[in-house]
């Protein structure tokens, strides 16, 4: 082989190895499913590595949708639900603020119950439910294949939510439930100042309150042990909201 095809190999080598650690090795499959009786607005927000392809959509009852991103991907995902599409898109539980279906890098207005993800690129991937900020709607993470273990909040919080923390529709539903950091912001439910360490900022009465509706899920800021699950090897995801509802139809739209 003659020095230029070297070089043009070596060149090849370098711009599959970009890819790789841009993109991530493994892609990963995400699907979502809604069994809620209403139509929710799945929401996503990439922390790290490549874009999320959407970032909002609507998913009617028993509906399901799929979508591909690269394996080292990072972020969360969120539900909104009871939109309104008239002059400005707005949600009364979990709305990002853009004014659209799309979230377009708006997180979403807390309370809302979080579905995050670190994925590994094939290594370890890291996932958990979040209340730290409250709830919204019961949400589940099931790793395809049955090799790891599932994460799930699937209590209807918002129905036993104490009235101080709770978020209500201009009707008066309940639609949120919101943690004592978000609902109080004090240091001593937010874990900061003098109470910024594991050992200093201890469970609430709150936090435990979030913690006994769903044990798997994160009820405070230091709420590790119990609350953080890894899968190895590049699986596919689904993200079920309400996941003790059975849906009420299949309609699958894949996005790869």
């Amino acid at each position: 082989m003659g020095g230029g095809d070297v070089s043009s190999g070596l060149h090849l080598m370098v711009f599959f190895a970009f890819l790789l650690s841009s993109h991530g090795a493994t892609a990963v499959t995400f699907t979502f499913r809604n069994n809620c009786p209403e139509t929710v607005w799945p929401a996503t927000l990439t922390s790290s590595g490549p874009a999320f392809p959407t970032t909002g959509f609507a998913l009617a009852p028993g509906a399901s949708a799929s979508f591909g991103v690269g394996g080292t991907w990072s972020g969360r995902v969120w539900g909104r639900y009871r939109c309104t599409s008239g002059a400005r898109f707005s949600c009364e539980s979990g709305d990002c603020g853009s004014g659209q279906v799309a979230c377009r890098g708006n997180g979403g207005a807390p309370p809302a119950t979080l579905a995050e993800f670190t994925l590994g690129g094939g290594a370890t991937d890291f996932y958990d439910i979040s209340n730290v900020d409250g709830f919204n709607l019961p949400v589940g993470i099931a790793p395809a294949g049955g090799r790891c273990q599932r994460a799930s909040c699937a209590a209807d919080i918002n129905s036993a939510c104490p009235p101080e923390l709770a978020v209500k529709a201009p009707g008066g539903a309940t639609v949120g439930c919101k943690s004592a950091c978000l609902a109080f912001n004090t240091d001593e439910h937010c874990c900061r100042g003098a109470y910024g360490t594991p050992d200093k900022c201890k469970p609430s009465r709150y936090s435990q309150f979030f913690k006994q509706k769903c044990p798997q899920a994160y009820s405070y800021a230091y709420d590790d042990r119990s609350s953080t699950f890894t899968c190895n090897g590049g699986v596919d995801y689904q993200v079920t909201f309400c996941p003790g509802s059975g849906g009420t139809r299949s309609q699958v739209l894949s996005v790869m």
